[in-house]
Formats: C-alpha cells, structure tokens, sequence
C-alpha cells in the first residue's frame, strides 16, 4: 500500500470546519480531479445525513449518533440509495459498563451482517472514551478486537481537555497493538508535527509522530519510547525518525484520522519534504 494513501478521512462538515453537508459533498467529489485525490479517504457524515446524499457519488464513512440499536438503520438506508458505504463509527456511551457496551454493538454488527444490511467487507470503528486504559476499558477493546471491529481514538477537539496525553494516546496504541487491531484517530491531527496552536493554545499531537510512535511500538519499544516520539517538538528529529521508520508497516494499524481540512495536513506534509508522488 502507498505510504500515504487514504491517509486523511474527509470530515469537513464536522467542526471547526463545519462545512454545509452538500458544499462538502460536492468540494469532496471535485478533488477526485487533483494530483494528490489519493491522500484522501472517504467522505465522513453523520447518520442523520444519509437521507440528504442520495445519489451522491461519493464513498461514505457514516457516525452513528445513537446507541447500537441505531447501527443497522444507516447501513441499510445507504444500501437503499445506492450508496457506497466506506464504514460505520460508532462510540461507547455506557461509561458503567464498557465491555457490556462493546458486546452490544458487536451483537448489532453481526445483525445488521446477518441480514445483509450490511456487507462482511465494510469495517465498524468503536470509539472507546477518553482517558486512561481501565480495566474496564481493556475489556471493551478485548470484545472490539475479538469481533475484529476496529478501535476509534479521539486525539483532540475544540477543548482542551479533548486532547489526550502523550501517556495517554501510548497507552492506546499499546492497545490495539497488543490485540493486532486496527485503529484510526479523529480530531485535532491537523499537522504533521507537533504544534500549539497559537490561537487556543491547545497542544496538538502530530499524525507523523504517531505514524512513528505506532511503527516503533509495533517493533516492540517501550513504552517511554513511545511516549517520547508521541510529545518530541523538535521538527527535524520528528522527520528524521519518520525517515528512518518503515511508516507503510505502521498504517496497517493507524488506517486513518480525520480532519476538517484536508487541505491543511497535507500541505503540513509536503513541507517535511518526506512526501513522494501519490
């Protein structure tokens, strides 16, 4: 697989961004015609969108707003229209009883499976919540990964507290890894490298240091390691880690983030100049 295809999930219509749905629906379908159209995955919508893209020609990665019992509906709908469904996101929402929750939705899968609402081949994201890797919260990811769903990480958002620690997003990784489970991220990956931003001064983590952090974890680094190439700010030894670091092998694992600009990382990419021709 290309080093960087797919790499960004196009979630435009999600803040800050908050593009209106069919003004990205259709900048989203326009960019088929660029150099760089590879470095895009599919187009990221909620649920309650569905009704409103008929027709559309894009591929669509579809955000559950409801619990499990809310899964299939959507998948069938995107069936019905004729529309390419990419995936399913769906998160946890009983804090009380993640493992419990985590079997619910995987119950559902199989259901919406089952009855052919939704094909063997589209792959579910579960979104586990913020924080650090509870007994509980391994649990869930035991059921996630035993069903072979894959694992959902929100790494930023519009508060600080949204934004998980270096420590934190290791521990994550740990995770799927330990349990040879894919996982892709959302939010707050809008760079290459590690930055604050000036305006909110939020801490970003960078999708190169993770790429990087998740190759070396995968090759059996520590966790300290991890954690030290998650939080480096020094730009040059970031991109000379990433050259040096088999990043095709790491996107078996990290499979994509989204981010409402997909414009932004990768002009955030080309200037590492690491970025070969897609």
């Amino acid at each position: 697989m290309p080093t960087w295809l797919g790499l960004v999930d196009d979630a435009a219509i999600f803040p800050p961004g908050n593009a209106p749905l069919h003004d990205a629906a259709a900048a989203h379908v326009a960019r088929r015609e660029e150099w760089w159209e590879a470095f895009v995955g599919p187009l990221v919508v909620k649920d309650t969108d569905v009704p409103l893209l008929r027709g559309t020609p894009a591929r669509l990665t579809v955000v559950v707003t409801g619990g499990a019992g809310q899964l299939a509906g959507p998948a069938g709908l995107c069936r019905k229209l004729g529309i390419d469904l990419a995936g399913l996101e769906i998160a946890l929402r009983d804090p009380d009883d993640l493992p419990g929750n985590a079997r619910r939705v995987v119950a559902a899968v199989d259901a919406a499976r089952t009855d052919g609402a939704l094909d063997d081949d589209v792959p579910v994201f579960v979104e586990l919540p913020q924080g650090d890797t509870t007994t509980g919260w391994l649990s869930a990811a035991d059921e996630v990964a035993a069903a072979e769903l894959r694992l959902k990480f929100r790494t930023g958002g519009l508060e600080a507290h949204l934004f998980p620690t270096a420590r934190q997003l290791a521990g994550w990784i740990d995770a799927a890894l330990d349990r040879e489970t894919s996982f892709k991220c959302t939010a707050g990956l809008h760079q290459a490298l590690r930055h604050r931003d000036p305006e909110t001064g939020f801490e970003h983590h960078g999708f190169l240091n993770v790429l990087s952090a998740t190759a070396h974890a995968f090759e059996g680094g520590t966790t300290e390691e991890v954690v030290a190439l998650l939080d480096e700010k020094d730009d040059g030894r970031v991109i000379t880690t990433a050259i040096n670091t088999d990043i095709d092998a790491a996107r078996r694992w990290f499979t994509s983030f989204g981010s409402c600009s997909v414009e932004e990382p990768l002009e955030s990419l080309a200037a590492t100049g690491i970025l070969e021709d897609l």
